[in-house]
């Protein structure tokens, strides 16, 4: 069994081989939220790469609620065409393609000017970078509702403009991970306490979903093996969830882990081994796929096919690539033809660990940015110099944003 193998999901459809563009967040959208011609261009170039699969960056169920300013959104059908557009861009090659759809709850900068909805009014702890998000609002019964039906909504919307799945994302902190967590969820009524109630608002979202696309289309859940915090969301509640799931006709499991508060996907495993660094939730994976009725993909630092060949032999039925892919969209189609790529950024070695999270993330999306202008990848870029350009196209994306939510006909 190797990467190249293809993979048969349970709702019938097949991937051609073992290898997903995993989700990286673009801040890519137009002046209306929906797909640019830099993402499309941005897409054209994995469609041709030869991944399998390709996830996208976040999907925005709510145009109130962003994980960052110029995110896409689609939560009703005034710009499907375009949608339309980049699916059928996508899966130019038969490549398989999905919306990760999402809400941040309360990981949403406060400078964003929207209220910030999550379980329980628990603030996110970042030192001296808390002051930029909003300590939330405890979701009434009425919002978690709405939130249900947005992600079905997004799910159908996203079939009819021609996508062959969406993954539910609930890891990295956002807010179905924010239920999930015993941290962050402190209520006491049915969506709180035990982690069958936790779990509950992920397990209502996927039944929705379902109810409303078709059997053909995939739908996969992205969930962490844990939160990295102490007394927050354990390897044991994720196999608990998993367990869950299985209940369910769920095509997909994806298996990360951490949030803002602990970037445990940016990190490296500690025991030197090579497979632990750069597959570093691939033990969790294996541990999973023993009780998981559906396909385990692990994402996570992967960026040599060696490391992603042993990961599949060890039982885990897909890989994710996300920064290696970034700085080289053809890696598949070079590892079919024997090269042995391994891209890499710069390491970053700050001390200070969420300015270098930060540092990291930027550097990955000055990637997209140059394949999205048609350019050749830039490794070696200066994370410093990254981040600086990072912020400064936030400051200008986070203005045209709040504008347009002024523009805005509501209810949408």
């Amino acid at each position: 069994m190797n990467v190249f193998d293809k993979l048969t999901l349970p709702n019938g459809s097949t991937i051609g081989n073992r290898i997903a563009k995993a989700a990286m967040e673009e801040n890519m959208a137009d002046a209306h939220h929906a797909p640019s011609a830099q993402l499309m261009r941005l897409y054209r170039a994995w469609a041709e790469g030869g991944s399998g699969l390709l996830i996208t960056g976040n999907v925005m169920v709510d145009s109130r609620a962003m994980t960052g300013p110029g995110g896409v959104v689609l939560e009703n059908d005034l710009h499907l065409e375009a949608f339309r557009q980049w699916a059928q861009i996508g899966r130019a090659k038969g490549t398989h393609f999905w919306l990760q759809i999402n809400h941040p709850g309360r990981q949403m900068r406060a400078n964003l000017g929207q209220p910030t909805w999550a379980p329980s009014a628990v603030p996110l702890a970042l030192g001296k970078m808390s002051k930029h998000f909003s300590t939330p609002q405890p979701m009434t019964e009425d919002v978690i509702d709405d939130v249900i039906q947005r992600f079905a909504r997004t799910a159908r919307l996203g079939e009819l403009a021609g996508f062959t799945g969406v993954e539910i994302h609930a890891a990295h902190g956002y807010l179905l991970s924010q239920f999930l967590s015993p941290l962050a969820n402190q209520r006491t009524d049915r969506w709180g306490g035990s982690l069958e109630n936790r779990a509950r608002l992920l397990l209502e979202i996927v039944k929705a979903v379902r109810a409303v696309v078709s059997p053909r289309f995939a739908v996969a859940v992205k969930l962490n093996s844990a939160d990295f915090q102490r007394g927050g969301f354990s390897a044991d509640d994720a196999r608990q969830v998993v367990e869950l799931l299985n209940a369910l006709p769920v095509d997909l499991v994806e298996l990360s882990g951490g949030s803002y508060e602990a970037p445990a996907m940016q990190g490296e495993a500690r025991d030197g081994r090579t497979l632990a660094r750069e597959a570093y939730f691939a033990e969790f994976a294996r541990d999973i796929r023993t009780i998981a009725s559906m396909p385990v993909m692990v994402t996570g630092g992967i960026r040599r096919r060696a490391v992603a060949d042993q990961v599949i032999a060890s039982g885990v039925d897909m890989v994710g690539i996300g920064t290696a892919l970034a700085i080289d969209p053809n890696l598949p189609r070079d590892w079919r033809a024997g090269k042995d790529s391994a891209p890499a950024l710069l390491p970053i070695t700050w001390k200070n660990k969420p300015m270098a999270s930060l540092a990291n993330m930027a550097a990955v999306k000055f990637q997209l940015r140059r394949l999205s202008l048609g350019k050749r990848p830039d490794p070696e870029v200066s994370p410093l110099r990254a981040l600086l350009l990072q912020q400064l196209g936030e400051v200008v994306r986070t203005r045209e944003y709040r504008r347009w939510m002024t523009q805005r006909v509501w209810p949408v």
